[in-house]
């Protein structure tokens, strides 16, 4: 059974409906990201880092990778890569946060809970 890696589940953050205007968010900057895997076959842990720039969560590697920080913290992200997905929501609150991700890798099935950190 092929390994769900949780960096997919970073989605394990997540697409938030934030408008094109808002600009600069409280969030913006660096954030480090524990992805912890709660129920399926993926790794028991993974560490991961985005940057939020205007309320969008970027990630320079990943393509196929969408994530907003709407005004209130709330934070929800997705991520597809080959016929890997994944995806999470959350809320983000001053230097810190915390949701939950599922996601699969053909039929291996994964979910866990994320916590973040401000950098």
């Amino acid at each position: 059974m092929k390994r769900l890696p949780l960096a997919l589940a970073i989605a394990g953050m997540s697409s938030l409906l934030v408008s094109s205007a808002d600009a600069r968010s409280a969030y913006d900057g660096p954030w480090s990201l524990l992805f912890v895997t709660q129920y399926g076959p993926c790794d028991p842990t993974y560490n991961f880092s985005v940057n939020i720039i205007n309320g969008i969560v970027t990630h320079p590697n990943l393509v196929n990778f969408r994530g907003r920080v709407a005004r209130s913290g709330a934070v929800r992200a997705s991520v597809t890569v080959h016929e890997k997905y994944a995806s999470g929501s959350g809320r983000l609150v001053g230097p810190s946060g915390r949701g939950t991700w599922s996601g699969h890798s053909g039929n291996a099935r994964c979910a866990g809970y994320w916590t973040a950190q401000r950098n």
